[in-house]
């Protein structure tokens, strides 16, 4: 017997699939990737998840169909800000269901609790979700499974109903007693995971989308640095510290030229390669302005290759207006 599971590296999903393995059965965690996740590299911390409570891991990308199919026109609106949350499950679980009858599995489980989100958790969510994916009676969500109807894992003995839970609301005690009667460890702080609940990306995203068309090249463009909209319609963003600066610098996306500093150290920022020679000359200032320079002295900053000379603002003032986050 193989079950499913939707896995997000947190504690809950971590749980639930304890919950399944410890019936005898074999779990395959599978993250989905939207490209909207953490701004951090979890694919080391998901495996030591998995290897704890003994799951294979298996990370799908679905960026593409995700933008195409969820972000732009989600059937049953957004949350507090530019997330679709239910729509977003919704086709998580209808991409799980592939993969069951890919993998020959025989249903699927996630680590949902009840009640702990009160606009994507509560019971008729939760419901929209099963009938929207069309995974009636074959989701299984261990850690409320007793305040929901039996599935067909359990009207089938596939898996012990009284060995489930009967979690609800946002309370985590429970989920700590289960994590350390399993000696769990380095678990995750519960979190808002997706970046499309955080309100400064949300805005980032409703700028961009005045502007241009948003694909899937443009998702690592939008998880870093300080993101300004100059005076001709340009986007520039510049990185905060070194870790951005290296992300920035690694990005591959021909809408944007790459911007350093010449004979001076000075984050590295990305620029709209449609920017109009006043946006190029307002960039070229705004990146001297967050160096250590002197507003007196002109400076070379180099497009990809090819230098210009611009002298910093009096102050980082000078950019409040076009200032998106």
């Amino acid at each position: 017997m193989k079950a499913i599971a939707l896995f997000s590296g947190g504690l809950d999903s971590t749980l639930a699939m304890k919950l399944i393995i410890d019936q005898g059965i074999d779990v395959v965690a599978v993250n989905i990737n939207t490209g909207f996740g953490s701004t951090k590299d979890r694919l080391e911390h998901m495996q030591s998840m998995c290897d704890q409570v003994g799951a294979e891991l298996k990370v799908v990308d679905i960026q593409s169909e995700y933008l195409q199919d969820v972000l732009f026109d989600p059937k049953h609106g957004y949350g507090k800000n530019f997330n679709p949350c239910i729509d977003c499950h919704a086709k998580m679980f209808a991409v799980a269901k592939r993969i069951m009858e890919a993998e020959g599995a025989s249903f699927l489980i996630s680590g949902e609790v009840m009640g702990q989100r009160p606009m994507s958790q509560n019971k008729d969510a939760l419901q929209t979700v099963l009938d929207e994916s069309n995974c009636e009676g074959l989701l299984l969500r261990p850690m409320s499974a007793l305040r929901l109807t039996p599935t067909i894992a359990e009207e089938n003995g596939w898996v012990d109903r009284e060995k489930l839970e009967g979690i609800t609301g946002r309370s985590r005690d429970r989920q700590l007693e289960l994590a350390k009667e399993i000696g769990l460890s380095d678990f995750e702080s519960p979190g808002g995971g997706c970046l499309l609940t955080d309100e400064n990306f949300s805005k980032k995203m409703v700028d961009f989308i005045k502007y241009d068309t948003f694909e899937v090249r443009d998702i690592p463009v939008m998880k870093f640095g300080r993101h300004f909209r100059l005076s001709d319609g340009a986007k520039l963003v510049i990185g905060r510290n070194q870790e951005e600066n290296k992300y920035l610098q690694d990005i591959d996306n021909e809408k944007y030229y790459h911007l350093k500093t010449v004979g001076v150290p000075g984050p590295h920022a990305l620029l709209s390669k449609n920017a109009t020679e006043e946006d190029k000359n307002l960039a070229s200032s705004a990146i001297l302005t967050y160096c250590k320079t002197d507003t007196n002295s002109t400076y070379t900053v180099a497009y990809n290759g090819n230098e210009v000379t611009a002298k910093p603002f009096e102050s980082r003032e000078a950019m409040k207006p076009f200032t998106i986050l």
